[in-house]
């Protein structure tokens, strides 16, 4: 049990850590002070050893937070505002948004897949011979390369497949992060605990490593999406409080 001027002078070292104090940290530090003591450790030590800046580090959080398979609204407010003090304009933090929409290809790139390998069990085959080389060499320029899954795509619907590039296009035209910065901020969206995409993991680690990026920034990028394993207790802390208080 800590006294009321340990657990002020605990929150006070969180807030200088982390920026911010949440409600159901006051759970954890009635009912578990030494783990949220341990916690507060293992979740600023890549902030404060770790090589992306303050800036890069909050573009994650609010992605991951913004993300569809996980739409955290409390984190989200929190990061965005984190966000704009240290100097991320409202433009990127949109854009941002934007790119956590695109997680959801993700789904496209693995149901291709699977419908592919399902014909193929049956002796059957997608006709990717028959897919808009346009639509692949627009995708090559931007990417780097002409993935099986967009030429199935663009030979079973080759509008659809033309539309998507045109808004991939367009988002990279009109972007205001760099190249390496949206690679990390796509790779922190695949490796989040609530998304966990082996496949798109390994594309935007190579993306990545190829615009330059450290091992030890991608390293970090891991470290900062773990932290969404304590978005467990954001809920499950304050029903325990109430529960117990009844």
């Amino acid at each position: 049990m800590r006294s009321e001027t340990e657990k002020q002078a605990f929150r006070r070292a969180y807030i200088e850590a982390r920026g911010y104090w949440v409600e159901f940290n006051d759970g954890l530090l009635e009912h578990s002070p030494e783990w949220l003591e341990a916690y507060l450790a293992y979740s600023s030590t890549p902030a404060r050893v770790g090589p992306l800046s303050a800036r890069m580090r909050e573009l994650i959080y609010v992605a991951v937070d913004g993300s569809t398979t996980h739409l955290f609204l409390a984190g989200l407010e929190i990061h965005v505002r984190l966000a704009l003090q240290v100097g991320c304009t409202p433009g990127e933090l949109v854009e941002v948004l934007q790119l956590a929409t695109m997680q959801g290809l993700d789904s496209v790139v693995l149901g291709m897949s699977v419908l592919e390998e399902e014909l193929a069990a049956m002796g059957r085959a997608l006709p990717v011979e028959q897919a808009d080389s346009a639509v692949l060499d627009r995708y090559e320029a931007l990417h780097g390369d002409r993935p099986g899954w967009l030429a199935a795509m663009a030979a079973v619907s080759p509008e659809w497949a033309r539309v998507l590039v045109e808004l991939l296009g367009t988002a990279d035209g009109t972007s205001r992060l760099t190249a390496r910065e949206r690679a990390l901020i796509r790779l922190a969206l695949a490796a989040s605990p609530t998304h966990l995409s082996r496949e798109a993991v390994r594309t935007e680690t190579r993306r990545a490593l190829e615009l330059g990026a450290g091992v030890d920034e991608i390293a970090q990028v891991f470290q900062l999406v773990a932290h969404l394993g304590l978005h467990a207790c954001s809920e499950g802390i304050p029903a325990v409080m109430r529960a117990s208080q009844e």
